[in-house]
């Protein structure tokens, strides 16, 4: 399938998700009165969310040093990698609306993306082989809770390192670096957070995103959803003004919609890692030891390649990896 017919079919799936789901609300300024029903689950915070905490810890992205990286059918005795490899399954939790990190395939409906194939070459390092991966998607909201109720053994799903977070899951090094801009219309020439005062500008429940855009000193109006396509039938329906995120989930965003453009300057640092139980630290530097030889032996980079240089462009630099220990 070529990228056109792709993302015509993605956003024809995100058009069905929201049909009918919501209810009618009043609205002012330029909006009509009786705008199409808002997404199930979307929210306009007219008690904006509590601005993030100033943080906690001295750099929540320096992780645990990996350790030993022993064949799949060596792995330790008791070890978190052998408790998972017994079950015959490493469960990762995703996402299936992230064009070019984790997506559904309209083609075949399979799930895609480079998380996707982050969490293939975890799975093989455990198992010998990716087909022991199973994977269960997840919204921004759901992937803590999913770690802590045992549902999911990693999250691997564009998830931002931060001190609030550590408090409950525990993290690998950075596996990419990512930066929260600004996505509106075209025609809008709106030039980034700094010119949305007043305005409603969406974000994912649960997300650093939503956080950022409360705490922005132009006061924009935060509304919140359950997934980022809610984000972009809300723009193209007039419901908000703009979408505020990671460039890398703006970029696909604005992939699906011709008529819209990233915009403004980096409005904070996104230092994506795998999420992990709290407390498993064989596992995190297990999975550290895996990512440090993705990043000698050019596999990160061939990943990068086959699965968002068409939407980003050439690889980055690798992010800086830093340990704590």
């Amino acid at each position: 399938m070529n990228r056109r017919n792709l993302l015509a079919g993605l956003l024809g799936v995100a058009l069905l998700i929201v049909s009918g789901c919501g209810s009618d609300v009043a609205v002012s300024g330029s909006r009509a009165k009786a705008e199409p029903p808002l997404p199930a689950g979307a929210e306009v915070l007219t008690s904006p969310p509590e601005a993030p905490e100033a943080p906690s810890c001295v750099d929540p992205t320096k992780s645990l040093r990996p350790g030993p990286l022993p064949a799949p059918n060596a792995l330790p005795a008791g070890s978190t990698m052998a408790d998972i490899r017994a079950k015959g399954k490493l469960v990762v939790g995703v996402d299936q609306n992230t064009l070019g990190f984790g997506y559904r395939d309209p083609a075949d409906g399979a799930i895609k993306g480079f998380d996707i194939e982050m969490a293939k070459q975890i799975t093989t390092a455990i198992f010998g082989t990716p087909k022991a991966l199973q994977l269960r998607v997840l919204t921004s909201s759901q992937r803590i809770p999913a770690l802590k109720s045992g549902q999911v053994d990693i999250v691997i799903r564009t998830m931002t390192i931060n001190c609030e977070r550590l408090k409950d899951v525990d993290f690998s090094s950075v596996y990419y670096l990512a930066h929260q801009r600004v996505l509106a219309k075209k025609k809008a020439k709106i030039a980034g957070i700094e010119a949305l005062g007043g305005k409603r500008v969406c974000a994912t429940e649960g997300s650093t995103s939503l956080a950022n855009i409360a705490s922005a000193e132009s006061k924009p109006v935060p509304v919140q959803v359950s997934d980022w396509t809610d984000c972009l039938v809300m723009l193209q329906q007039n419901q908000v003004d703009a979408i505020s995120t990671d460039d890398t989930i703006l970029a696909g965003l604005a992939a699906q919609d011709p008529f819209t453009e990233v915009v403004g300057g980096s409005i904070d640092d996104e230092p994506y890692g795998m999420a992990m139980p709290d407390g498993h630290e064989d596992f995190v530097r297990f999975v550290n030891a895996v990512l440090e030889k993705m990043r000698t032996d050019g596999t990160w980079t061939k990943i990068y390649d086959d699965s968002l240089r068409e939407l980003l462009g050439a690889a980055p630099a690798l992010p800086p990896v830093l340990y704590r220990d």
